[in-house]
């Protein structure tokens, strides 16, 4: 079964549908699933960290010790900042920006032979 696709500037197309693909194929959502998951336990780590949360607490050692591999690229590329027990990582900033432009050049890697299609 054809489709037709507006293309990014504007012309028209037909397309066959094994050809057609969009951000929201099963490869996509896959990898922003897997994204979403790993700059929420980032953010996590950021907020406890600001906050000076306890690091014996169950809770936060189970986040710093799930999030230490994923953030450990990245330390002593960008200094911390510390005041009164808080602690601003950018490093951990960083490493969300970077997982996240990983996963879009992944999906846009994927879908790089086939027609995007705009919703």
């Amino acid at each position: 079964m054809a489709r037709e696709v507006i293309t990014d500037d504007g012309d028209r197309m037909v397309v066959d549908e094994p050809s057609y693909v969009s951000y929201y194929s099963p490869l996509a959502r896959f990898i922003w699933t897997i994204l979403g998951i790993i700059n929420a336990l980032l953010a996590i780590r950021f907020i406890l960290k600001l906050l000076a949360a306890n690091p014996a607490a169950g809770f936060t050692n189970f986040i710093y010790a799930v999030t230490s591999p994923l953030v450990a690229p990245f330390q002593g590329v960008i200094r911390t900042s510390s005041a009164g027990g808080s602690t601003f990582e950018w490093f951990t900033l960083l490493a969300m920006v970077i997982y996240w432009l990983v996963a879009w050049a992944i999906v846009r890697l994927a879908t790089v032979s086939r027609p995007m299609a705009r919703y």
